[in-house]
């Protein structure tokens, strides 16, 4: 079969199939008559091939609408949402997301100011501030462990620690590492005779929520209360969790709570803490995950329940969830923005999880997974569901 019989017969099923209009059509047949060249002819089918390309993007591959998405908020799952943003926009070019790790303080504000579209938060936001800015969804998107680091010369893994020891090291009620109550639960350590320098934020934290929500809940030793903030009388003060490892890692005799990615990926030592079975449980990816678990139940019922010193033998007991704050109704910004929103918050619950073991988050637990589409089915747009 002559070659621009074949053109001819590719160029006509492009047409029939809608990938180039009718008014290309031309006879090709005629170009033996014209003595049109081998070379033009193949020219002209890389032209066709192209167009096509061109025509099967705009149309299948296209209609997605460039959106730029600015959020932030917790340092706690920033590594997260960091690599969540990077691989999201390899699958959707369009799509630019940035993350500013600026603490779940300001994001919260950030969001009620409406500059961020939506805000990383590990504290649940109180009745007053719902109060204040009404139709903010809570959608948990990945949970984490918060540990208890050190920085102590000649001591590597091993500490052991209770809820009362750490409220009262976190208070400057106990001021030496080899104190004798310290002493008695690590029996193995050669504990030195050196001050406790505690180590804590001074930014709005969940982190801190989270952790001297623990406290109050675990020791009736802890007479400081429990918020994003809280009255610290001993420490230095140190912004984000990447700020807290920075100052322990330069700071002989520190104490910190971080999470457990931080002190992990910067080497950092970090305490074997007592649970509510009365075990010493390492924070691992295994030991979240079963605090997790044990929690699910409790955010069935209520989505902002505490849910850290859970039952169970293997359970870590300084867990928490951490959560995507956003409004309801994203009327009020673009709608190719908010469809953006809606599309990679679903995307993050469920193909996104599988990069959270990676960066040493547990994925979550199924029933929290049907939790969170619950939640996100109810984002919409001029009354229009997004999902």
């Amino acid at each position: 079969m002559p070659i621009n019989i074949k053109i001819y017969k590719i160029w006509v099923l492009f047409i029939s199939i809608g990938l180039l209009p009718e008014c290309w059509e031309i006879n090709v047949l005629s170009n033996d008559r014209k003595g049109l060249s081998k070379l033009l002819v193949a020219g002209i089918l890389v032209l066709v091939l192209a167009a096509a390309v061109v025509v099967y993007y705009t149309q299948f591959m296209g209609s997605e609408q460039p959106a730029t998405i600015t959020a932030g908020g917790a340092s706690f799952p920033y590594p997260l949402i960091s690599k969540w943003a990077s691989e999201y926009n390899k699958l959707h070019p369009v799509v630019q997301i940035t993350y500013q790790s600026v603490g779940s303080g300001a994001g919260q504000n950030g969001l009620f100011a409406k500059t961020f579209d939506f805000a990383g938060s590990d504290a649940p936001l109180k009745d007053s501030q719902i109060a204040e800015n009404p139709g903010i969804l809570h959608i948990p998107e990945t949970g984490g462990g918060i540990v208890v680091a050190y920085n102590i010369p000649g001591i590597g893994t091993g500490m052991n620690l209770t809820a009362d020891l750490i409220a009262k090291i976190f208070q400057g009620n106990i001021t030496k590492w080899n104190h004798p109550e310290i002493a008695a639960v690590n029996p193995a350590l050669a504990l030195p005779d050196l001050d406790i320098v505690v180590v804590r934020r001074s930014d709005s934290s969940g982190t801190t929520n989270g952790f001297t929500s623990y406290l109050k809940n675990a020791s009736t030793l802890w007479v400081l209360g429990s918020g994003t903030t809280v009255n610290w009388p001993v420490g230095l003060g140190a912004s984000g969790n990447s700020g807290v490892a920075s100052t322990l890692q330069q700071t002989p005799g520190g104490v910190g709570y971080l999470e457990f990615f931080y002190a992990k990926n910067n080497s950092i030592p970090y305490a074997k803490v007592m649970n509510r079975a009365g075990k010493f449980v390492e924070p691992t990816l295994s030991s979240i995950s079963a605090a997790l678990g044990a929690a699910a139940p409790l955010l069935a019922s209520d989505i902002r329940a505490s849910v850290v010193n859970m039952p169970g033998d293997d359970v870590y007991p300084i867990s928490i969830f951490t959560y995507i704050l956003v409004y309801k109704d994203l009327s009020y910004m673009d709608e190719a923005k908010a469809k953006a929103v809606a599309n990679f918050l679903w995307w993050i619950v469920h193909d996104g999880q599988k990069y959270s073991e990676e960066l040493l988050y547990p994925r979550l637990p199924s029933s929290i997974v049907t939790i969170a589409e619950q939640n996100l089915r109810q984002l919409t747009y001029n009354g229009r569901p997004l999902l």
